[in-house]
């Protein structure tokens, strides 16, 4: 099995990206293609291993920034590091691709390059969001879809239960979708009629109704299905939450000798707590929904991050998910 790397995507690249798929090719036995600036990658490597066995560097000069626009980057950056490596997948050189890169730009190239699985209208990113208790809930869409139309989101609780089942091995979670209160008429066009579709669904999903975004984090729901626009401004506001706590909480503990004392005492209950929302542990988001398996690493992954969103390309092809998807599509 071969995974291929965005080397340049990212604000860490391409150091943690070299260093990550480093420690993923030894402990998982991985084929890993980088993709990017050859001098650079070489660089990296030479520094980090002596072994260059199992990976391969695909030269791509160009790198697609933040600041392109996705689909126009795609289709003019032919010698870009993602395009390179989604270029990758299409062509059988590889089975699956990780970046952390551009959202937009991945999206983009999944969809294009590496095309959608037949009866799904548009993919989606599932974001795993860590709860209070430990566990986490799949965020699904997160961003790829600001237009959602009921269908699209039904086609999302599909998609999520089965990664869930299959990669995350939770053999029933539980389904929510993201609305503004618990009641079934609640909410607007698009979450009224998604409730109903997911209410009748013929398929063994366990869907347990509305959460509201307060609930998130108290671990009520596995899946929470909404559109692309609402799912983005749920996780990037319990982001910017988590991020000011512990500025804050770090602040007020250092702000005098008694606070700094007190800091000590509490240190290993603090870092257990930052711990819970670790975004490093996953990896990444999956694109779901295109022929093969896509992980998008946050932009700010460090080696462990790289590693684990390798993993969990590795676990994706190995569970055949998008064969389940087409499958359950077809039925739903």
């Amino acid at each position: 099995m071969k995974v291929a790397v965005d080397a340049m995507g990212g604000d860490n690249a391409p150091e943690a990206v070299v260093r990550g798929s480093i420690l993923a090719r030894d402990e998982y036995n991985l084929g890993i293609i980088l993709a990017g600036k050859e001098h650079e990658v070489k660089q990296m490597l030479e520094k980090h291993t002596s072994s260059f066995n199992n990976i391969e560097i695909i030269n791509a000069e160009e790198v697609i920034t933040n600041d392109d626009k996705p689909v126009m980057a795609i289709r003019r950056k032919k010698d870009s590091s993602l395009v390179k490596a989604m270029n990758a997948v299409k062509n059988k050189e590889a089975d699956a691709v990780v970046s952390a890169g551009s959202t937009g730009a991945i999206l983009s190239g999944g969809t294009l390059l590496i095309g959608r699985i037949e009866g799904i209208q548009r993919p989606a990113i599932g974001s795993l969001i860590p709860n209070m208790n430990g566990g986490f809930a799949l965020l699904i869409d997160s961003g790829a879809n600001v237009d959602s139309k009921p269908e699209f989101l039904y086609d999302f609780a599909i998609m999520g239960d089965i990664y869930l089942k299959r990669v995350m091995n939770i053999p029933n979670p539980r389904i929510a979708l993201a609305n503004i209160g618990a009641e079934k008429s609640k909410g607007d066009k698009l979450t009224v009629e998604t409730y109903d579709l997911l209410e009748n669904t013929k398929l063994p999903m366990n869907f347990i109704g509305n959460i509201e975004a307060r609930e998130i984090l108290q671990g009520k729901a596995d899946i929470i299905v909404c559109d692309g626009f609402v799912g983005n401004m749920i996780l990037k506001t319990l982001e910017g939450t988590v991020i000011e706590i512990m500025k804050g909480l770090k602040n007020e503990l250092m702000s005098s000798a008694r606070t700094k004392l007190g800091a000590v005492l509490i240190k290993p209950a603090l870092m257990n707590f930052k711990s819970k929302f670790d975004y490093s542990e996953h990896g990444g988001a999956p694109l779901l929904g295109v022929k093969a398996p896509v992980i998008k690493a946050h932009g700010s992954s460090d080696e462990k991050a790289v590693k684990n969103a390798i993993r969990q390309a590795k676990v994706c092809c190995e569970s055949n998910i998008n064969e389940l998807i087409e499958e359950s599509i077809t039925r739903r």
